[in-house]
């Protein structure tokens, strides 16, 4: 009797394994995680660490593909976490890049039309038609004409919140980041016309106090560094994003994506 019911135990055990099994592997009954990734700056050449080279880009681009994943929209990705009626496609992959660089009008943006994927760009705009790095408001516009390139916050002049805490009274301090908030959402809606309720967190800093106030500015969602995927348990003002730099090639960056039996980096794309 004894053994009959050890039997009987193991092979429901069994069958709940290979259900559970045919689940992940088929992807029907598991909802979608997004990988959320961000960009800096394009070159053909490794200008410095926040740097992607342009054929490290391609590279990871037929990677998405091989394996089977979909760039969808940032704002679908938002729409998705909160709304509980959304769908996303299986696999979905989010490209954002932050700052404003003249590299992703220059080199991004010729892909962007060949492939025809979007793009969610994080602007600081201070440095928008002011900063020789930096693109243009003319450019910015025609990016946002393509559309295929939605424009966000990334507050006004991208502070360190960390060390300006550090200088000023929690009163004053409050006030600093209400402006940089506020500011750059002003400017960037005049400039391009577009609603702004995202941020990209500088430096990825973020805490509490930081949420509460972007909460206040009327931010419905914010972005972090934190390398990991997101889902519909993750906190909407601290969403995960991985940070893209050019040692993710195509062993390294399937790995990041979690795909099986690929090393983290392996030595022919070592951290350079």
């Amino acid at each position: 009797m004894n053994g009959s019911i050890r039997l009987l135990v193991c092979a429901v055990l069994v069958c709940i394994w290979g259900q559970a099994l045919g689940a992940d592997n088929t992807g029907q009954n598991t909802e979608p995680r997004v990988t959320i990734l961000v960009y800096h700056r394009f070159s053909q050449t490794l200008d410095d660490s926040m740097t992607v080279r342009m054929s490290t880009f391609e590279t990871q681009l037929r990677v998405l593909h091989e394996h089977g994943y979909h760039i969808v929209p940032l704002r679908e990705v938002v729409d998705w976490l909160r709304d509980p009626n959304a769908t996303l496609p299986q696999k979905p992959v989010a490209i954002t890049v932050d700052d404003g660089h003249r590299s992703v009008f220059e080199k991004l943006l010729p892909i962007v039309l060949r492939e025809r994927f979007p793009v969610t760009l994080f602007i600081y705009p201070s440095a928008i038609s002011n900063a020789s790095y930096a693109m243009t408001w003319e450019q910015l516009r025609s990016l946002k004409q393509t559309g295929l390139f939605d424009i966000q916050g990334h507050t006004y002049w991208h502070p360190n919140f960390k060390v300006e805490r550090r200088h000023r009274t929690p009163e004053d301090f409050q006030q600093f980041v209400r402006m940089q908030l506020d500011k750059s959402r002003q400017r960037l809606e005049t400039q391009t016309g577009t609603h702004i309720d995202m941020l990209a967190w500088p430096f990825g800093i973020y805490d509490d106090e930081l949420i509460a106030l972007a909460s206040d500015e009327g931010y419905v969602v914010a972005f972090t560094l934190d390398a990991r995927k997101a889902d519909r348990h993750a906190r909407l003002l601290a969403l995960p994003r991985f940070l893209m730099t050019d040692a993710y090639g195509a062993s390294a960056f399937a790995h990041l994506l979690g795909e099986p039996n690929t090393p983290a980096i392996p030595a022919t794309e070592s951290v350079r």
